[in-house]
């Protein structure tokens, strides 16, 4: 999978495409990581990437012109074939990502996170891209901790980089656990301040640990995520299950 990121500080990324899991990813071959320098294609002297907003208000927003100059440049190097990339806004006023999203993401060939600055993106930058994404409802100062994060998340997803296919299908928010929160776990010592590892995972029957993580894990998302917990619900029901 290729990731590219386009963003004013592409110094953020060097280490972090280095490092962990997503180092791990890249060097393996599953990630080719690519960042971008967006002042590249600024105007002027001090390739500037932003303007005053028209109509007046505070701040600058970033130049449409840069950033479509930029994208254009990253598709001049579409293969043969044609192929381009599936280009991401990251933006406070995008679908919020999750679980769901990340394993479509992580199915494609090739993506591209483009991080805005400053007051946001010229408009108009919207019919340049593919979708919009953004990590919650909440503003960051920039983009580029919300291209980390589905960076980090994507990487966990392709074949090889965790060491167990299975990590990613049991754990919160999976698809194969239906969205529900993970289930709690526990390894030594066996009791810590009174604290004591449940007994049914300590007496060998698979069985028997499989039907307690499952019935955890719909206990602690009905209290912890009511909204996951009703979304599970309403699944079952349209499946017949409920």
């Amino acid at each position: 999978m290729r990731i590219d990121v386009v963003t004013i500080f592409p110094e953020l990324f060097t280490t972090f495409f280095e490092t962990g899991m997503v180092g791990r990813a890249a060097r393996a071959g599953a990630l080719d990581l690519r960042a971008y320098n967006m002042r590249e294609h600024g105007l002027g002297r001090h390739r500037s990437v932003d303007d005053t907003p028209y109509g007046g208000g505070s701040g600058m927003v970033m130049r449409v012109d840069v950033v479509v100059a930029c994208l254009d440049a990253i598709d001049a190097q579409a293969s043969a074939e044609g192929e381009q990339s599936h280009k991401i806004l990251l933006s406070p006023q995008g679908r919020v990502l999750d679980q769901r999203k990340v394993e479509d993401l992580a199915a494609r060939p090739w993506i591209t996170l483009v991080c805005g600055r400053y007051e946001g993106f010229d408009d108009r930058v919207h019919g340049f891209v593919d979708e919009e994404i953004s990590l919650g409802d909440f503003v960051l100062a920039g983009g580029e901790v919300a291209a980390m994060a589905v960076v980090d998340a994507c990487s966990r997803l392709l074949p090889g980089v965790l060491g167990s296919a299975d990590s990613a299908m049991h754990e919160s928010h999976s698809t194969s656990m239906e969205g529900l929160l993970e289930y709690p776990h526990y390894t030594r010592p066996e009791e810590f301040r009174g604290l004591k590892v449940p007994d049914v995972l300590k007496g060998g029957n698979h069985a028997e640990i499989a039907r307690w993580r499952r019935a955890q894990a719909e206990a602690r998302t009905a209290e912890r995520r009511p909204d996951l917990w009703a979304r599970a619900i309403e699944g079952r029901k349209e499946r017949g299950q409920a």
